[in-house]
């Protein structure tokens, strides 16, 4: 697996927060920020298909692949995200053909 450095500002008081955690966690600064990076990442890519889903931008099985999720994984978290299945036929037969 390829890798490359990145480098980010933070807050010193954020920066320490992090460190605090990771320590609590019984985890390496690194191990700790790719971890936490990783899952930032995942819930922008999750709020974003559904910010496209709520608009009618993208039917579910779209919103699933842009989340990076299953179809039925993406049905679990719509409630939480505060949003409700809106699928018909025609939503059903679009799937169908992607």
């Amino acid at each position: 697996m390829q890798t490359i450095t990145l480098s980010v500002r933070l807050p010193k008081e954020d920066a320490g927060k992090m460190g605090e955690l990771a320590r609590d966690l019984n985890m390496e600064r690194s191990a700790f920020l790719k971890r936490a990076l990783k899952r930032g990442a995942e819930d922008l890519r999750f709020e974003y298909a559904c910010e496209a889903y709520r608009k009618g931008q993208a039917s579910l099985s779209r919103a699933a692949e842009m989340a990076g999720l299953r179809v039925r994984d993406m049905l679990l978290r719509l409630r939480d995200a505060g949003l409700e299945l809106n699928y018909d036929v025609s939503d059903l037969q679009k799937d169908i053909r992607e």
